[in-house]
């Protein structure tokens, strides 16, 4: 089996695998988000690519998070904080989801064998893998189609993880760009990333404070799995 890693969803055609799990990854902060959600009982997260696709949904009821370019949407109920989403707001709930680049990542991918999302709180995803025995595709969603170091750092641990089992191999020099690079900085990722683009972003708008928690390892089980309803995307 064969572990690879799409930089950004622009690359994401040269990289499709109808017969892998595509592990979406938006460590900054989309899939670290759903996580966390997933930890404190949400029963289902609906990702949507647009905004407009959200506010429908808003009108209609449903509890919604909504963000572009970092900031939490002004009709929506939660932002696209780990923080957002507490066990007395989620429990039970099912919402719906749109961010910059994480979600409309998810839509990429929706043809693949499996999709699931993926960051370092919930690393155990690589065993989500293994136990399904298929070639793995991570998919960094990277900053409006650009690379970013964060998910590449994060395809690069899920890349060491499942090498680490002697089960997979390399599929390509990307896996093994990522891996080097998660191995050559992992023992500080807060500092590696302190001067990144998107920190850069996060600081300018005073929502860094969830940076620590985002890099933190393995600290939930919980590995969201898409589900396809129709022309509906659900997460459960």
């Amino acid at each position: 089996m064969k572990i690879d890693v799409c930089f950004s969803p622009a690359l994401y055609p040269v990289y499709h695998n109808p017969e892998a799990i595509v592990v979406v990854v938006d460590v900054f902060r989309a899939t670290t988000t759903m996580a966390a959600a997933f930890s404190n009982g949400v029963r289902s997260i609906r990702p949507v690519a647009t905004v407009e696709e959200a506010e429908a949904y808003k009108a209609k009821g449903w509890l919604v998070g909504a963000e572009r370019n970092v900031k939490r949407c002004s009709f929506a109920d939660f932002g696209n904080s780990p923080f957002d989403y507490t066990a007395e707001k989620v429990s039970g709930k099912d919402i719906v989801f749109t961010t910059t680049n994480g979600t409309r990542a998810i839509t990429i991918a929706k043809s693949a064998f499996r999709v699931i999302t993926g960051a370092f709180i919930n690393l155990q995803a690589a065993g989500y893998c293994v136990r399904h025995k298929r070639d793995v595709v991570v998919l960094c969603s990277g900053w409006q189609d650009k690379v970013n170091i964060e998910d590449t750092l994060f395809g690069g641990a899920l890349t060491d993880a499942l090498l680490n089992t002697s089960l997979y191999e390399a599929g390509s020099d990307a896996a093994v760009i990522a891996r080097d690079m998660w191995t050559g900085n992992k023992a500080n990722l807060l500092a590696y990333l302190d001067t990144t683009d998107h920190m850069g972003r996060l600081k300018a708008n005073h929502l860094e404070d969830a940076v620590p928690y985002c890099l933190t390892l393995s600290i939930t089980d919980k590995v969201p799995a898409l589900s396809i309803e129709g022309d509906t995307l659900i997460l459960c």
